[in-house]
């Protein structure tokens, strides 16, 4: 990074004093991940110096009804983790180290060395190991579950948020990709079929993480839990993380074997472990794999409208979602 980039003396002058180095960093190596355009990771030249760069540049478009830079709500959302003290083992949330507006809001967080879950899922799929995908699995689970229940309050869930959300991601799968509209008038049909179900409704809300995708999650050894990029956290109904990282494992699978059913050792199994956090497990399944279905299924909408999706696979997403949103018990 050149000396004069206005980062560097923002890293060596206000992030490197909160990481109790023994020397000031007099350079830093940076490097872009692949995952995005915007995060970078940082390297001191000569120390253990190594820090996340996440930032949301001018002429960047905020998420939906976002009243805020997503970096600096990120940061607000991580101080909150650890205060609620979910910084602790086996979970580790990534430290908040710095928010800067005047340089492209970047936010500065601590980096973890991890493996994640996207490269678990894979070798699942791929080399024949699910052992480890199961137990990871189990370990993500008790990181949502106590997420979840050390957050739930007394308001019951608005279904109103993921009801919008669903015909949002219909509209754009039309604009987008080019959806047929008769098509999106049957997933419309489904989608009102959820809008009287009291289930929908009832539970108490809780702050979810909101993107569990699997580039979100990182794990150590045993149960090591490695969460990172909460900008999207909120308070909604629990079963929108679970339906979340459901969806995103059927769409997994579904693209490395072409059978929609693969997923489902693991979906039961997460779903399983997750409901072991409660006094009564069989019936917080019961009431949570009632309302899977719905979020499964607008996962899947949401992984189809993606531009980098083929139409073959778009097509088997679309109705894989269209069979879940289908499965109202």
């Amino acid at each position: 990074m050149p000396p004069d980039d206005p980062l560097d003396g923002y890293l060596r002058f206000d992030i490197a004093p909160r990481l109790d180095l023994q020397e000031t960093p007099s350079g830093f190596r940076v490097s872009r991940f692949t995952f995005s355009r915007d995060v970078y990771l940082y390297e001191a030249v000569e120390n253990t110096f190594r820090v996340v760069g996440k930032f949301f540049p001018p002429g960047r478009r905020s998420p939906h009804g976002a009243a805020s830079p997503p970096t600096e709500t990120e940061f607000h959302n991580l101080g909150l983790l650890h205060q609620l003290g979910l910084n602790r083992w086996p979970f580790r949330v990534a430290r908040p180290l710095g928010y800067n507006p005047w340089i492209d809001h970047v936010l500065i967080v601590e980096h973890f060395d991890g493996q994640l879950l996207d490269e678990v899922i894979d070798r699942a799929i791929r080399h024949h190991h699910p052992d480890r995908l199961f137990q990871k699995l189990s370990a993500l689970a008790a990181f949502l579950a106590a997420l979840h229940n050390r957050t739930a309050g007394d308001r019951s869930v608005d279904f109103r948020a993921p009801y919008e959300y669903a015909g949002r991601l219909i509209e754009s799968l039309v604009q987008k990709r080019g959806m047929a509209r008769t098509e999106a008038d049957e997933i419309y049909r489904l989608r009102e079929g959820w809008w009287n179900r009291s289930c929908m409704w009832e539970d108490r809300r809780v702050i979810v993480h909101g993107d569990v995708t699997p580039s979100n999650f990182a794990f150590g050894p045993g149960q090591e839990v490695m969460v990172f990029d909460l900008e999207r956290m909120t308070w909604a109904d629990r079963v929108f993380d679970l339906g979340r990282l459901t969806g995103e494992l059927k769409h997994f699978f579904l693209r490395g074997t072409g059978d929609a059913s693969a997923a489902e050792p693991f979906i039961g199994h997460f779903l399983w472990e997750y409901c072991g956090y409660f006094p009564e497990r069989q019936d917080a399944f019961r009431a949570i794999t009632r309302r899977i279905p719905f979020y499964l299924g607008i996962t899947l909408l949401r992984i189809a409208r993606n531009s980098w999706i083929d139409d073959a696979h778009r097509r088997l997403l679309l109705n894989a979602a269209k069979e879940n949103l289908r499965a109202m018990t």
